[in-house]
Formats: C-alpha cells, sequence, structure tokens
C-alpha cells in the first residue's frame, strides 16, 4: 500500500466502486474501488520513524505514517461485502504485541529498506491470508511478508545509511485494530473505519463509516 494518509497518498490511481458507495466527483464508481488495510503504530513511534525516514531523503516521509500493510492496493467490486469481511475478520482476532527490531532490505528486486517485525510476525501473516480472501482475493506479485519500511526509492547510499542506522531499533507495542481505507477518486487514502480486535463495530460509527 502506497500511502496510508488521511490527506495525501503518492499514488495517483483512481478508485470507484459499483453500487456500494457514493459516487464522487460525479464520477460512476463502476470499475471497483480500492482499498487497503494497514496496522497503525502509537504516535510516538510513528512519529520517530517519520523523521528516521525523512533523514533517509525519503522524500514520502511526510505524507506515510509508519504502519505495516495487511492488504496491499486490491480492487474489490463489492464494498458492503468487503466491509463485512473485514469487521468479520477483526471481531475474531484478539489483540496482539508487535515487536520490530532490526533492518532489511528487498534489494535488489525493490529499493526498499525496512525493520523486520519480530514478534507478531505470525499475527500479521495469519490476518493477511485471512484478508486476503472472499471479496479482496487476489493474485499478489510477491509473497506477502510483514515490514515497516523505513527508506524508498532513494539513492543506494540512503537506503546503505538507513540500513546501517537503524539495525540495532527495537520497539514493542500493542495492536488492538487495524485499519480499513478507500484509494479515492483524487488519488487519497481515506480512512473509512478503525475496526477493534474481538469487539462487535458500533452500529452509530463503525458500521456507518461503510
Amino acid at each position: 500500500m502506497a500511502s496510508v494518509s488521511k490527506a495525501t497518498a503518492d499514488d495517483t490511481g483512481r478508485a470507484t466502486a459499483r453500487g456500494a458507495g457514493p459516487r464522487r466527483n460525479g464520477q460512476d464508481r463502476s470499475e471497483g474501488i480500492s482499498i487497503g488495510v494497514i496496522l497503525g503504530f502509537p504516535p510516538d513511534i510513528a512519529e520517530e520513524l517519520q523523521r528516521w525516514r525523512a533523514s533517509f531523503g525519503d522524500p514520502m516521509a511526510g505524507v506515510i505514517p509508519a504502519h505495516i500493510t495487511l492488504v496491499t492496493t486490491t480492487l474489490t467490486q463489492d464494498w458492503e461485502a468487503t466491509c463485512r469481511h473485514v469487521r468479520e475478520i477483526a471481531r475474531r482476532q484478539p489483540p496482539f504485541t508487535v515487536t520490530i527490531a532490526g533492518t532489511g532490505s528487498f534489494r535488489p528486486v525493490s529499493p526498499v529498506v525496512f525493520l523486520n517485525v519480530d514478534d507478531g510476525f505470525e499475527d500479521c501473516v495469519s490476518l493477511h491470508r485471512q484478508l486476503q480472501a472472499g471479496p479482496l482475493e487476489s493474485e499478489l506479485p510477491f509473497a506477502y511478508h510483514p515490514h515497516v519500511t523505513v527508506a524508498h526509492d532513494v539513492a543506494p547510499e540512503s537506503l546503505d545509511e538507513a540500513e546501517t542506522a537503524l539495525k540495532d531499533y527495537r520497539a514493542t507495542f500493542p495492536v488492538a485494530s487495524m485499519g480499513l481505507y478507500e484509494h479515492d477518486d483524487n488519488g487519497i487514502w481515506q480512512l473509512r473505519e478503525e475496526l477493534d480486535f474481538g469487539t462487535e463495530p458500533d452500529d452509530d460509527g463503525g458500521r456507518a463509516a461503510c
């Protein structure tokens, strides 16, 4: 998922949905709607990692909060079915602990340096497998690997710097919800629903969001 900012995204694609959401800017949402699902971070950790990302010259540091992607940009034809699907998985998922520690890289396939997910790795994989089914089933070009991007598409020496500077980084925090995002017609990722784990969504809040 390219961006999880409520106000900005680094994708410029368009998202539409057939009979499952409002029309945007007068456009007919007949091609489907692009969604993403992520795990957010506590504000202090997210802000720290954004500062690190900016220090490596990544231009997206200011608009992409630190996160773990569970479902990358995926097209769905049925918005309501997607909401029900994601809610049900959240309802069954107990809260868990995530530890991010040390760095890795997707080079040479992709110019990305990331923080590893240690504790919580299997929970993320399990959530991904459950989410990437039903209305969100799709064939991905690469196997899913939970991670936290800290540098992307910058100079090789900046990628080297990121991999070295954060090799001893470690943070642990609880995860008790996941966010369902829509990529709207303006190319912006909009948070549509934050789903608490192990609870029913609020009828006046969560369900209304979808």
